[in-house]
């Protein structure tokens, strides 16, 4: 799943996005309540993990604005707080549900497996382009009937194309959101998987689905050329 932590404190937003990438999540991190927002409404999140002490605008303020204009992204709450009226005022502002910190990661992850099932459920959790079908919660990719095997980047990198269909996505925006990775110049290996990518949707039916924009990326879309 791709997940959004909303965190100002560096040591509790490091071992977050660790546990979480390790746990097999693409993960984003904002430092502040006017990132958090930036980033919740440029991106498709499955989950955003919100602490409500935050500068510039405090994760109560930012949940409430979030469900204001429109996004219906899951959201956990983390907060050293834990009475009733503090747990009333998260939910009021639109969390789903409320995790008090020091927490034990194992429960972290159980809430949010439970958040992202109730929310999104099997329907939601398949991604679809013409006859390609990703099932994000059983990790399956297939085409038309013939199930296709990925390696786990190689279906990051396939649900980033179906979550921006007919967009050009660029090798930056891959590196960053499916490597966590800044910019090299040197590095090939976007290109590599692309072509691995490419040969595996091809090995069954026609046409082809992923195609180079020259000078700008690529673009998943079911017609055209290179």
């Amino acid at each position: 799943m791709r997940i959004l932590v909303v965190e100002d404190d560096p040591k509790t937003a490091r071992f977050l996005k660790q546990g979480l990438v390790e746990a097999g999540h693409a993960v984003d991190v904002a430092a502040d309540g006017e990132e958090g927002s930036y980033l919740g409404h440029l991106n498709p999140y499955d989950l955003i993990l919100l602490d409500i002490q935050l500068p510039k605008r405090n994760g109560l303020q930012l949940s409430a604005a979030l469900r204001r204009e429109g996004v219906e992204t899951p959201i956990l709450m983390l907060t050293g707080r834990d009475s009733t009226p503090d747990v009333v005022r998260g939910l009021n502002a639109g969390a789903d549900d409320y995790l008090t910190k020091p927490f034990d990661f194992d429960e972290l992850l159980a809430r949010v497996n439970a958040l992202t099932r109730r929310r999104t459920g099997p329907a939601t959790g398949v991604l679809r382009f013409g006859d390609l079908q990703l099932d994000r919660l059983k990790r399956q990719v297939r085409r038309g009937a013939h199930l296709i095997d990925l390696s786990p980047r190689e279906f990051r990198l396939l649900e980033y194309f179906m979550l921006h269909p007919e967009e050009v996505v660029t090798r930056v925006q891959l590196l960053e959101k499916v490597w966590d990775m800044s910019f090299d110049p040197e590095t090939n290996v976007v290109d590599a998987h692309i072509s691995n990518l490419r040969k595996k949707l091809g090995q069954y039916a026609d046409p082809r689905l992923l195609h180079t924009v020259r000078g700008a990326g690529y673009v998943l879309r079911e017609e055209g050329s290179e």
